[in-house]
């Protein structure tokens, strides 16, 4: 029994697995605890482990990994289409595997244990934030004499703020309009120093940032954002483009111009998504540089 491709479809407790050979046949149909997913891939030759992205899978594939196994991450999204009719565990398993396979299928990158850290804070001061906005409409006057979650809230602020003073990529991040502490920590947590990305433009797809399409009378048209990915990554670069705004659209710059012929056709609201968009673009680029930003001065219009 060769196995080449192994799919592992991740459950709370049990986790059911399909094997693929060589040929692309099943082998292997097994359900396993995960404890007993790391037994398998320690008695298995070095084969490539294909999971989607969901809950424990960096775990996981940091244990595979080091047996000697190539991991592969893969967004739910794009497992689906594969899935074949009268879905369970183990078709899903199956269609895990055969997803990897594919030539031009975009894969997770595994997370460092910095990296899940940082989001892990950034999920808990977003849940604070919930809770101090739930319970201010319910005790608006207790907490305003009280203010103990303001105080939560301002100490994981203060902490972001000295992890993007200490992290080099985050500092780069932070020379840009509209990207503060929250926003380059956050970012770099996520993707690290943004290698998995081919482009900005596929950055800015991950964040649900690129307008959908559609065609009207054989004509393409533009319509909303696909809202795809990171929501809680998007939510911040859009925070950040909304204040940035004011004072790009003013300055004599590339993207100034740009923004200013954007705001004379567009809403307000559009262009801020436009913006974020732009952003996100110009973050790639200044992660996979290794240089900080530096606006481009527009030429002046010759008389």
């Amino acid at each position: 029994m060769a196995i080449t491709v192994l799919g592992i479809d991740l459950g709370k407790n049990s986790c059911s697995v399909a094997g693929f050979d060589e040929t692309g046949r099943v082998v292997l149909r097994r359900r396993l605890t995960r404890d007993g997913v790391v037994r398998l891939g320690a008695k298995l030759p070095a084969c490539t482990m294909a999971m989607e992205a969901c809950c424990g899978a960096h775990h996981l594939g940091h244990v595979l990994r080091e047996q000697g196994h190539e991991v592969r991450l893969m967004s739910p999204e794009y497992v689906q289409p594969y899935v074949k009719a009268q879905k369970n565990d183990e078709r899903d398993a199956e269609a895990i595997a055969e997803a990897a396979t594919r030539p031009t299928m975009r894969f997770v990158e595994l997370k460092s244990e910095a990296q899940l850290d940082a989001q892990i804070l950034h999920r808990a001061r977003t849940r604070l934030v919930g809770q101090r906005t739930a319970l201010i409409n319910q005790l608006r006057a207790v907490l305003l004499e009280r203010g103990e979650l303001d105080r939560r809230v301002a100490a994981l602020t203060t902490e972001f703020v000295a992890r993007a003073r200490e992290d080099q990529a985050a500092r780069r991040l932070v020379s840009i309009p509209g990207f503060g502490a929250l926003n380059a920590t956050a970012l770099v947590a996520a993707i690290g120093t943004g290698e998995t990305f081919r482009s900005g433009r596929d950055l800015a797809a991950w964040l649900g940032l690129v307008p959908r399409q559609a065609t009207t009378g054989g004509k393409p048209r533009l319509l909303g954002i696909t809202k795809r990915g990171n929501t809680y990554l998007r939510t911040l670069l859009i925070h950040g483009a909304r204040a940035a705004l004011p004072s790009l659209s003013a300055g004599q710059t590339l993207i100034g111009d740009w923004l200013r012929g954007l705001v004379g056709r567009a809403h307000k609201n559009k262009v801020v998504v436009a913006l974020a968009g732009k952003l996100a673009r110009i973050a790639w680029a200044v992660l996979r540089s290794g240089e900080g930003y530096a606006a481009r001065v527009s030429q002046p219009v010759a008389a």
